[in-house]
């Protein structure tokens, strides 16, 4: 038998909880409030995200930045995100494993039906807790896209939406785009 971890001998259990899942579940798991799911999707998933990453490559790269999938670490808890798509600097991906929440421009989340509830709730809550400046809501199921700004420990400030799919969303600086939602 295993001895258990113990926090007084110098083993920390959310650190080492963590490095279990992306271990035993491969690197496309997440842990959502201590509950851990795979991120597979669908082909009209990947469309959408596309499109968005597509939309975004030209200021992207203009502000040094690159767009992916990579892990959220969001420290304290127990949960470990993988975004459908997120915006963050060059500089901190680059030999980087996992950012934080805050460190990103932009974290896109496209629903499916699965992980909807998931998406619209907790993870707007988690990333304004921890400080994510825009998370998209992409809902696929209710054809609608919701820009939240202004993160706090309470929410996000800000909320521009929902938005029926083909009415244009402005990003705020330093984004300063119109996405086009009529394709997704």
């Amino acid at each position: 038998m295993l001895p258990t971890p113990n926090h007084d001998e110098g083993i920390d259990p959310e650190r080492a909880l963590k490095f279990a899942v992306r271990r035993v579940r491969g690197q496309r798991a997440e842990l959502i409030e201590g509950v851990i799911g795979d991120t597979f999707h669908c082909w009209n998933h990947e469309h959408v995200r596309h499109s968005l990453r597509t939309q975004l490559s030209a200021t992207v790269e203009a502000l040094d930045c690159i767009t992916g999938s990579g892990d959220l670490d969001l420290p304290g808890s127990s949960n470990w995100y993988v975004p459908d798509l997120a915006v963050a600097p060059k500089e901190l991906a680059k030999g980087g494993g996992s950012l934080v929440p805050d460190q990103t421009l932009l974290i896109v989340e496209i629903t499916s039906e699965s992980g909807a509830e998931t998406d619209r709730v907790v993870k707007r809550r988690r990333y304004a807790e921890y400080g994510a400046p825009l998370y998209l809501l992409v809902d696929r199921l209710d054809k609608t896209v919701t820009l939240f700004s202004g993160p706090g420990r309470l929410g996000y400030a800000g909320v521009d939406g929902p938005h029926a799919f083909g009415t244009p969303v402005r990003l705020p600086e330093p984004f300063g785009i119109e996405l086009d939602t009529g394709g997704l």
